[in-house]
């Protein structure tokens, strides 16, 4: 075993990791399911999609869209009284070539 083990994770992972451990999860997945390609939702309308499938509570669901926004695989937007949600793709491709080109540069790949 390399004795690096028991250090922190390496400085470039930080972020690849918010975005792994965001997407680790089955409700948080299912949330992100919900959009199409290019669509916005409501955090009401995921409340109000989420609760009729009785998948998690209201406080889960809080929970896993806050996970969500903080890693930057949701970002969201106020406009007046609603918050606008959307997936951000390009921040899980760059997560994924994170992970990716770390792979290549520890392996030599």
């Amino acid at each position: 075993m390399l004795p690096r083990y028991a250090e922190v994770l390496p400085k470039r992972w930080q972020g690849i990791a918010e975005v792994f451990t965001a997407l680790g999860d089955e409700h948080r997945q299912r949330i992100l399911l919900l959009f199409q390609h290019g669509a916005e939702l409501t955090i009401k309308d995921v409340l109000a999609r989420v609760l009729e499938a009785r998948q998690v509570s209201r406080t889960a669901l809080s929970h896993h869209l806050r996970v969500l926004r903080e890693s930057g695989v949701l970002l969201s937007e106020r406009r007046g009284k609603e918050v606008y949600l959307r997936p951000d793709p390009t921040r899980v491709l760059e997560a994924v070539e994170g992970l990716r080109s770390y792979i290549k540069d520890e392996f030599k790949l």
